[in-house]
């Protein structure tokens, strides 16, 4: 995918996306959402995982409070946001935002770029964006044929719990709500309404990568029957800092984009 083919913008209710149409009116159309390390905007994701050869509309959406919606202050006020209250302050606005703008997004954009009504779909995430991926899915009602999980954050907690020792402070203090949150973003304990779709799900995670991604992945593979690619070599993030603007594929992330390309034209038909 070359950058001139691409169109970004944002939708009317302040979604930012890049697109690619596709080449056939027949074509399948996959929707995406990019991680919070590099690649961390619509665009940079759009650079890293282009789905190559790939004859399908692709809609990389942006996560709430990243890129262009980045709060006041910038990091400095994310930080602040993720020592007061990672849960609630921060991953809650950003997946469950996520989720619940989808269905006007999609709708919209699916119109602005003649995506065909009976489109097969599939979902497409990285890090925090597998996250909104797996929600929709496990939701039940996106009508995704398939999905695949790159660098994929599959249980909320335990990244919860890592984020904590990453800050040098105190263990965070879990209460009703934030373990409400983890519970509906625990898609290992989900498993079940994973599988009652019958979506094809392709689960991408280096051998590398944090604890806390890696564990969750193998478990999500188990209890899921997911299809799991395990990469040596490749920790989580997939472009180079600071990974907002596109930049040249890495080796591990073109690995990645293939084993995407393979699964989504199998299953995507």
């Amino acid at each position: 995918m070359t950058e001139s083919a691409l169109a970004a913008g944002t939708t009317s209710a302040g979604v930012p996306f890049v697109a690619r149409p596709a080449e056939s009116a027949s074509a399948p159309v996959i929707v995406a959402w990019h991680l919070l390390d590099p690649p961390r905007t619509p665009a940079a994701f759009a650079a890293a995982i282009p789905l190559t050869g790939l004859d399908a509309t692709v809609l990389y959406l942006g996560l709430p409070l990243s890129g262009e919606r980045m709060p006041e202050g910038g990091f400095e006020e994310i930080m602040r946001r993720a020592g007061e209250d990672a849960v609630m302050q921060l991953f809650a606005p950003i997946l469950e935002g996520a989720i619940a703008e989808f269905p006007a997004a999609f709708a919209e954009l699916s119109e602005r770029f003649d995506v065909a009504p009976d489109a097969a779909l599939g979902l497409l995430g990285g890090s925090a964006g597998s996250a909104v991926a797996a929600g929709l899915l496990a939701g039940g009602s996106s009508g995704a044929l398939a999905a695949v999980f790159v660098s994929p954050m599959l249980q909320l907690a335990p990244n919860i719990d890592a984020m904590a020792d990453f800050l040098g402070g105190d263990a965070y203090s879990w209460h009703p709500e934030s373990r409400r949150v983890a519970a509906d973003m625990d898609f290992v304990a989900r498993a079940e309404e994973i599988t009652a779709t019958d979506a094809a799900v392709r689960v991408i995670v280096g051998l590398d990568d944090e604890p806390a991604f890696v564990g969750p992945a193998r478990l999500f593979a188990v209890a899921t029957g997911a299809d799991l690619q395990l990469m040596e070599g490749v920790a989580h993030a997939l472009a180079e800092e600071p990974g907002l603007e596109p930049a040249p594929q890495t080796d591990a992330a073109a690995s990645y984009d293939a084993l995407a390309v393979e699964w989504f034209s199998e299953h995507l038909r």
